[in-house]
């Protein structure tokens, strides 16, 4: 593993080496709250997401792209601290990052350091949604020299919202088909106020991060968008795994799981995927006009675009609704970088990543010093020959109580996971041949051999 350590100084010592004499990119960032990878560019059928598919279409899409933990907060704190869960200590959504880190150099910071302006506008580190929308939750003040806390009508209609627990909007699912334009709704606000923002730092160097509300929960979007995906042409996933596979399936691998979930009608679980649906359009359609606004100022050519998630999202799969599992749909998360200093553009990437690759990645592509002590490894290879050597594994974790930890590692080919370092269980997926991981092969002894060297390879990536 020691080359791919030296990887992001060999990266950055040559990036500087070559492109000293050339002007510095500027940085869009844009991340989705809650947004797995039900996008056409990843294959979902028949989603409406035109822009990032286009945006895909000219950079890099990384189809293994993984969070470190799939929860808000802890996921946020780490891709932008550029440190796992395990060094940030961050594994609720109550803790600021700096309360446990007070010296950090965050990814954003590090930009501002180096002499770009950093602006902040909606949900980058977190708060919660709905409920703190229009505040800065817990941000991180010391990374940004400009913030916007944009609010929408879909705020003032949180009476109207159907939800699965009266009362609760932002923790269980809830949803709302409502009346007005896009521009009117909370991601409408936060992309008027990219374009007006992309106009002002057009002749200066930027660091703009851009955070969507949508398609957290509750899934409000403007009713056109429903109709996109009428319910009697949505397919529900089966609840569970195949009928003689959840014995062998560890009990904290389903913890996620709600009461009130579990007792939806299928019309409920129709109407909650509509609306998620109809939100991740919505979403798409605000990034559409941040983009159109980078070439309206001819920002383009010289603007390195990131979009992604915090993490990935169930919809039933496994019975599962929402996040908090090592299954791939929560930990798996759609990543595209495009712009320049990338010559792979519009090809998919099949080499495992993680969030917090994108600190020194951008820190490569934008000739800005990183931060020491990264977990992360520059994607920069990739994205120049997304066949070139990188990592072989991506890993990912969770907490079941303040005590028992799930860890995970993706390969290209597995996915093993361990429950209290195995104590409470271990699971094995071929993706080969199992890419729902309906079928723990974890306790077979003709993979032995295998959970032998993933259970190693998980034992090195711990605490990184």
């Amino acid at each position: 593993m020691l080359h791919l350590r030296m990887l992001p100084l060999l990266t950055l010592v040559v990036s500087f080496l070559i492109d000293a004499g050339e002007a510095r990119p500027n940085v869009l960032l844009v991340v989705s709250d809650d947004l797995n990878c039900s996008l056409a560019c990843y294959g979902a059928v028949g989603m409406r997401t035109p822009a990032i598919d286009a945006l895909a279409a000219r950079g890099v899409r990384f189809e293994r792209a993984y969070c470190q933990f799939p929860l808000c907060n802890p996921s946020r704190a780490s891709f932008l601290s550029g440190l796992r869960p395990d060094r940030t200590q961050i594994r609720d959504n109550a803790r600021p990052l700096r309360t446990v880190l007070p010296d950090v150099v965050t990814l954003p910071q590090a930009f501002r350091r180096a002499g770009y302006r950093t602006v902040r506008i909606g949900k980058l580190y977190h708060y919660g949604v709905p409920a703190q929308i229009g505040t800065s939750g817990l941000d991180d003040a010391p990374s940004w020299d400009e913030v916007v806390n944009p609010r929408g009508r879909d705020k003032e209609a949180e009476p109207r919202i159907t939800t699965l627990s009266p009362g609760q909007f932002g923790g269980t699912l809830s949803w709302l088909a409502e009346d007005g334009a896009d521009e009117e709704f909370t991601d409408g606000v936060a992309a008027t106020a990219a374009v007006a923002k992309l106009a002002e730092l057009k002749d200066r160097p930027f660091f703009l991060a851009v955070g969507f509300y949508r398609p957290h929960t509750p899934y409000v979007a403007p009713k056109p968008w429903f109709a996109h995906y009428p319910l009697d042409g949505i397919v529900l996933a089966e609840p569970r795994l195949t009928a003689d596979n959840p014995a062998s399936v560890p009990k904290q691998a389903l913890a996620s799981g709600k009461a009130e979930q579990a007792a939806m009608s299928d019309d409920q679980r129709r109407q909650a995927i509509q609306a998620y649906r109809a939100s991740i359009s919505h979403m798409d359609s605000q990034l559409a006009r941040v983009l159109a606004a980078l070439d309206a100022n001819g920002l383009a050519a010289n603007t390195v675009v990131v979009f992604t998630s915090d993490h990935g999202y169930h919809l039933g799969e496994h019975g599962l609704w929402q996040k908090q599992s090592l299954f791939e749909e929560s930990a798996r998360v759609p990543l595209i970088i495009a712009g320049p200093g990338i010559s792979a553009g519009g090809q998919a990437c099949g080499r495992p990543a993680e969030l917090v690759d994108l600190y020194p990645t951008l820190c490569a592509l934008c000739r800005v010093a990183p931060a020491d002590g990264l977990s992360g490894f520059s994607l920069l290879p990739q994205l120049r020959d997304v066949t070139a050597p990188g990592r072989t594994t991506a890993f990912t974790m969770v907490m079941r109580g303040k005590n028992q930890a799930g860890r995970s590692l993706r390969s290209e080919r597995w996915r093993y996971t361990e429950w209290d370092d195995g104590k409470a269980g271990s699971e094995l997926y071929d993706h080969d041949s199992d890419a729902q991981e309906r079928r723990n092969l974890a306790g077979d002894p003709a993979h032995a051999a295998t959970v032998a060297e993933l259970k190693t390879l998980l034992a090195a990536e711990r605490g990184r």
